[in-house]
């Protein structure tokens, strides 16, 4: 990324939610950007008014026809298959039908993987099925806002009757606090965004990263 502004567009851009843009311009950090942008549309008037927001005039706030580019780089989203990343960075990256693991925590957590979407998403694969033995789940909601609205759908009630601890909505393991942090020798599956050696507890503890479904999938397959 270079310390640069990264610009996301496109037709699989466009089809993102606004907590979905909202993980795709936090993690342009992972990517040295200095700042992830999606120019406003639709989705973001929608959202902004929702929130109760005034109206307002973005059809300006689109980049320039023409404009200089560090770099331009062109992907077909429909050919990318569901990924993880292997211990210990993010960069680690395949294919989840190219990894595998024996698991001992799964984590649903942090601003990036832990919105109510992504708590939506792990309640789907997760409803009337059975953690693995020797597995524990711990979820922390990213917002009080988004664990109010997944109480009042009974999303929140499809984890406790997985067994899963409900932690605060705070950094939380993601950041190696509480007493919560992964002890010696913990191999988690995480929806966080990083997982380098140590953050998220014990130096000689393994995280891999996953989105929600693909975290959830692992809490029931061990």
């Amino acid at each position: 990324g270079q310390y640069q502004a990264i610009e996301y567009a496109g037709e699989a851009v466009r089809a993102l939610s606004m907590q979905e843009r909202m993980t795709m311009s936090n993690m342009a950090a992972e990517l040295g950007g200095q700042v992830g942008l999606i120019a406003p549309d639709k989705t973001t008037a929608a959202f902004l008014a929702n929130a109760g927001a005034p109206e307002a005039d973005w059809s300006d706030l689109q980049t320039d026809e023409g404009a200089d580019l560090l770099a331009h780089h062109r992907f077909n989203a429909s050919t990318l298959p569901p990924q993880v990343a292997a211990p210990h960075s993010p960069a680690n990256a395949m294919p989840a039908t190219e990894a595998s693991s024996d698991v001992d925590v799964a984590y649903i957590g942090a601003c990036t993987g832990a919105k109510y979407e992504d708590l939506a998403a792990a309640a789907a694969i997760l409803k009337g099925q059975k953690i693995a033995p020797g597995v524990s789940i711990a979820v922390a909601p990213s917002s009080a806002q988004d664990q109010q609205r997944a109480t009042n759908e009974g999303i929140m009630k499809i984890f406790e009757d997985a067994g899963a601890r409900i932690l605060p909505n705070a950094c939380g393991i993601c950041a190696g606090y509480g007493t919560d942090r992964l002890g010696a020798a913990v191999t988690c599956i995480s929806s966080t965004a990083r997982n380098f050696k140590g953050r998220m507890g014990d130096p000689t503890s393994q995280v891999w990263l996953a989105s929600p479904y693909t975290v959830a999938a692992s809490a029931i397959a061990g």
